[in-house]
């Protein structure tokens, strides 16, 4: 076989084989085949996508191409949760500890920043200290000894993925419901969740723009989960406007602590208690929705939760002093309010435009090898349905320097719209799809 033959074949809308894939996927994570050349096969994709049997093939490549834990012998079942990427999505912070507080062992590989969507791996290591990086054996061991790892993906777990993950973020190749299908389900093969729940955004602010593109992602990975003998499901959660209020890695790390401490906002917390619900259900820990809810408000409230966060982050070299007092966490030096340019109701934010300027200010990666700043990033002052007043602050500019801030602040100018009349904010929960 030949890279470039089955490019041409996918370039003119043909259906690769089994054999096919598998080489290939083998190939690339060898090293045998070049970016350049994956990069050409990825954008093929985007253009003439594949079909089930395709992306199933493609998953399971993927998950092959290195280690497949098997964590049975370390604790009865783990459970995992993914999420197609929002902007200011900071839930695996308060749902992973959630969840892990009621007995049910969480085993996490989480990515980076990913196009104009931050990563949790990112947002992690705005904690001094704290490694992402682990072995298998020092993953297995969290699973054992605290029943909660939140790790970047291993070289050894699914390496052909890590390897496209980081390519397609900078040739234009993320949004594919293939793509993005085959990536998140091929770490949860190889990482031996047994429960999975999927949270799949739309919106401005999602990979997903649609709702039918958001429910099409969704049982597509259902179906691959169900296929593998997994128990999935997934929620249809809206990213019509940015989840919670704080956008880039410190920041965020903030507002997830103040959500385990008892605070912060409500849509955040609201959506982690329909997900662990889920996997609260799946697992069979409890019957039933009310009962699984009830369950995760008392590990919440009775801090339970966090003290689950604080083992982790403990266990993984995270610098405690910085958890306890978060506003020792990195801060940036300029912090600059964008002025409503008239009085009014918000009536839409475009997430995409605030991830972008995130980016642009730092928190973000336009070449595999940047590095992020962990200290910029946005702050809402107003959410969609809030009244303004011409002056009054739209949000707050974490920046380097105050002329970063002037810099974007233009384009920041076009990620509002301000209505005369009232607005009613979007729903945040749209659907659940079950197997």
């Amino acid at each position: 076989m030949r890279a470039v033959d089955l490019i041409a074949k996918k370039r003119d809308g043909g259906a690769l084989t089994s054999a096919e894939i598998a080489w290939l996927i083998t190939g690339y994570a060898a090293g045998n085949i070049p970016d350049y050349q994956m990069s050409a096969w990825a954008m093929a994709v985007v253009l003439r996508g594949m079909d089930d049997r395709e992306t199933a093939d493609l998953t399971m490549a993927m998950a092959r191409s290195g280690d497949m834990l098997d964590l049975h012998g370390l604790v009865p079942l783990t459970v995992d949760k993914h999420s197609t990427g929002g902007v200011g999505d900071k839930t695996t912070l308060l749902l992973a500890p959630m969840v892990a507080a009621v007995g049910l062992p969480v085993a996490k590989m989480s990515g980076r920043g990913l196009g104009f969507s931050g990563g949790t791996i990112d947002k992690l290591e705005s904690i001094p200290g704290l490694r992402t990086n682990l072995s298998a054996e020092e993953f297995r061991r969290a699973v054992r000894d605290v029943g909660l790892v939140v790790a970047a993906q291993s070289g050894d777990l699914a390496p052909a993925d890590k390897k496209l993950y980081a390519l397609r973020d900078v040739t234009a190749t993320v949004e594919s419901i293939p793509l993005i299908a085959a990536s998140v389900m091929s770490k949860k093969l190889a990482t031996g969740a047994d429960c999975i729940v999927l949270d799949v955004k739309y919106g401005s602010g999602a990979f997903m723009h649609t709702l039918a593109d958001a429910r099409a992602l969704a049982r597509t990975m259902v179906a691959i989960g169900s296929h593998a003998g997994r128990r999935v499901s997934a929620v249809l959660s809206s990213m019509q406007q940015p989840l919670g209020f704080a956008i880039g890695n410190a920041l965020e790390v903030r507002e997830a602590i103040g959500a385990l401490r008892g605070g912060g906002p409500a849509d955040l917390v609201a959506l982690c208690m329909t997900l662990g619900a889920q996997l609260v259900q799946l697992a069979g820990l409890r019957p039933d929705e009310d009962a699984a809810r009830a369950l995760l408000r008392e590990v919440l409230d009775s801090g339970a939760a966090w003290a689950t966060f604080t083992q982790m982050i403990a266990n993984q070299g995270g610098d405690l002093a910085f958890v306890e007092d978060p506003s020792r966490l990195p801060a940036a030096p300029a912090q600059i309010d964008l002025p409503a340019p008239r009085s009014g109701y918000v009536a839409t934010i475009d997430g995409q435009t605030l991830g972008l300027v995130c980016n642009a200010l730092g928190g973000g990666r336009a070449r595999i090898e940047d590095r992020i700043d962990p200290r910029v990033g946005l702050v809402l002052r107003a959410k969609v349905g809030d009244r303004v007043t011409e002056g009054s602050p739209l949000l707050t500019i974490h920046a380097a320097s105050p002329a970063d801030a002037q810099r974007v602040t233009p384009q920041l100018l076009t990620a509002y719209a301000i209505a005369a009349g009232s607005v009613i904010a979007p729903a945040l929960i749209e659907e659940v799809v079950s197997a």
